[in-house]
């Protein structure tokens, strides 16, 4: 039996006082986390909001198991939200559609949840009416001749079912009863109150494709509304890519049953609290980029040595070598040497401990 077979759906079953603790430390831990963050700054505030926000829309696709240009996304980010980020970088159409998708949940998170609204997520997510290979009609509920909709992995003919969404037939009167439900508030505490309508949404499953992505974007909203703030400080979708599997599975058993959600409240929760943990990191690189601007605001550098600080300030993937340098720089190896030897006389940069061919090159925090 699926969950919304059940006749207890939709009226979820959640005994709140057993998470009643874990709600307290997330909302301990959230209030930390907002804290430091309120100490940055406006501008620092923004950029932090601009790089959690990129990750999201990047992991929230790499759920699906598509991949995204992270410097795109920022890129596309940043001209939407009118924020600097950096160089320009070209994107495409699909990277445009899910930017504003989510920059519209999070931006606008106080507005209505409408269908129209919905609709409109789904074009954009869609932009060529295409899901890969495939033509899906976009901005509509899916239609009853594609019943039944199923959830499936496995090879051809050996396909094991992992849901079953409700028959199109009854997707108008669900929205409208999780539309009623949505804006009611009926769960007093606004974290329960998103998680859930998450799992409401994407246990209707309305679309062809893309119910994960604006499953995912309605969480973010209810999450921005819950803290009344278009600044995005932590990116769940992050952390649910890192435990990709553990998501599935309690969705499956959650889709299953007959309409408890303990199980499915506490994963999340625990969840978030992990993605804070995240947050701190993007923090402290943040916070490092300003400490050094700081210290060296008045160094006379060349556009390629600030280039390239900056992008060892954004945490570089991987190590800096002179080869790198010039590869990126578009400059000679000897020019590169040159740049990096003026960077380690000042005490910019350091080497790294393994010598030799391996040589590399790291920042030094100026504190």
């Amino acid at each position: 039996m699926y969950i919304w077979e059940s006749s207890n759906w939709p009226v979820f079953s959640l005994d709140e006082s057993s998470i009643v603790d874990l709600l307290k430390e997330v909302y301990h831990r959230r209030g930390m986390l907002l804290g430091r963050m309120q100490a940055l700054g406006f501008p620092l505030r923004q950029q932090a909001s601009l790089s959690i926000l990129s990750q999201e829309i990047q992991k929230t696709s790499e759920i699906e198991g598509e991949s995204l240009n992270l410097a795109a996304v920022r890129s596309s980010l940043g001209r939407r939200l009118d924020i600097d980020a950096g160089a320009p970088v070209a994107g495409d159409a699909a990277t445009d559609g899910i930017v504003d998708l989510l920059a519209d949940a999070t931006q606008r998170y106080a507005d209505p949840l409408t269908v129209e609204r919905m609709f409109s997520w789904h074009r954009s997510l869609f932009p060529e009416g295409r899901s890969g290979l495939s033509r899906i009609q976009t901005g509509a509920w899916r239609r009853a001749d594609r019943d039944p909709m199923q959830v499936v992995s496995g090879p051809l003919g050996r396909e094991t079912v992992h849901y079953e969404a409700p028959p199109a037939g009854r997707i108008p009167a669900e929205i409208d009863r999780f539309l009623t439900w949505y804006h009611a508030q009926e769960f007093n505490d606004a974290i329960i109150h998103a998680l859930l309508a998450h799992l409401w949404f994407v246990t209707i499953h309305p679309f062809e494709d893309g119910n994960g992505r604006i499953g995912r974007a309605i969480l973010e909203m209810s999450m921005a509304r819950a803290e009344e703030s278009s600044l995005r400080f932590f990116s769940l979708s992050h952390q649910i890519e890192k435990e990709r599997a553990s998501y599935y599975r309690i969705l499956k058993r959650t889709q299953r049953g007959d309409a408890s959600t303990l199980e499915y409240i506490v994963w999340f929760l625990k969840c978030l609290l992990r993605s804070f943990d995240g947050s701190r990191e993007i923090l402290n690189t943040l916070l490092l980029r300003a400490r050094f601007w700081q210290r060296y605001a008045s160094e006379a550098l060349s556009e390629r040595q600030i280039l390239m600080i900056n992008r060892l300030l954004d945490d570089f993937q991987g190590k800096m070598t002179s080869s790198k340098w010039a590869e990126m720089t578009k400059v000679s190896q000897d020019t590169a040497h040159r740049d990096i030897k003026d960077l380690l006389d000042r005490g910019i940069l350091v080497k790294n401990p393994a010598g030799g061919r391996s040589t590399s090159y790291s920042i030094v925090d100026p504190e």
